[in-house]
């Protein structure tokens, strides 16, 4: 059965961005790199170069690069130049996702993406619920599989299908592959009463892609893909999709809400 969209348009849910940052929700490791600004917002992918903010060490196949474009030789393919501030998910166009070392509740994210044709990515809040990324640019009536949706569930068995239609974005903002592209998230974390018995479902505030509200308080009553059937948590790490095609970020930071 498909999941109910729930509108709940409150003061209290609409925080404005502009609101003092809450702590790190949980699990801050050891030697983490991320860098955190006065403003509250925490760069994890940015002008001091690298990668550091995500799980790992050497995180094969992905590349610091100071600009990513369209290969003009490969139109579904990326090519970097040297230096630093962008990151892309090398000539192969495949990664591993990265996850943030720090997890995080209710949160604010601003991403910037490039893709080229064809290309498939996603923003993963608590690394579950999905906004989708796609090379979606022309396209007349948007899924949730285009970007700015929130993906459908899905199985894997007997091969990848979905089982619902997810949340279709309002609007299709999105523009020619190939061009920077901007995600701003505004995000609420399930709740939980002292016994661990889920209270509230998680909910995207607000989407906006590229400048225009792609999600309007939407409730999401369960994770999206095939993670449906996971234990929901309060808190989770950011996860950047990065092997479901050639995709390049840059100006990824995030914000604790209180």
């Amino acid at each position: 059965m498909r999941p109910h969209l729930v509108r709940l348009f409150t003061a209290a849910a609409l925080i404005p961005w502009s609101s003092p940052p809450a702590p790190v929700a949980a699990g801050e490791a050891a030697g983490e790199k991320a860098q955190a600004r006065e403003d509250g917002w925490i760069e994890l992918i940015g002008s001091s170069g690298g990668i550091d903010a995500f799980e790992g060490t050497r995180h094969p196949g992905w590349e610091t690069v100071a600009t990513a474009a369209v290969n003009p030789e490969k139109p579904d393919r990326l090519i970097g130049t040297p230096g630093t501030g962008v990151v892309f998910n090398g000539a192969a166009g495949r990664a591993p996702n990265l996850v943030t070392r720090q997890k995080f509740g209710d949160l604010a994210a601003h991403v910037e993406f490039l893709v080229p044709r064809k290309s498939n990515s996603g923003v993963k809040l608590e690394a579950v619920y999905e906004i989708q990324i796609f090379d979606s640019y022309g396209v007349k009536t948007a899924t949730a599989g285009h970007s700015g949706g929130i993906y459908p569930r899905a199985e894997l068995l007997p091969r990848y299908h979905h089982i619902d239609d997810g949340y279709p974005p309002l609007v299709n903002a999105s523009r020619p592959p190939g061009e920077w592209q901007t995600l701003d998230i505004t995000y609420h974390a399930p709740r939980f009463d002292g016994s661990g018995k889920k209270t509230a479902s998680a909910r995207f505030v607000k989407v906006v892609l590229n400048g225009r509200v792609v999600q309007d308080d939407v409730e999401v009553p369960c994770p999206t893909g095939n993670n449906w059937r996971n234990k929901e948590q309060p808190t989770g790490p950011l996860l950047l999709q990065g092997d479901h095609g050639p995709v390049a970020f840059r100006n990824v930071r995030v914000r604790p809400l209180p």
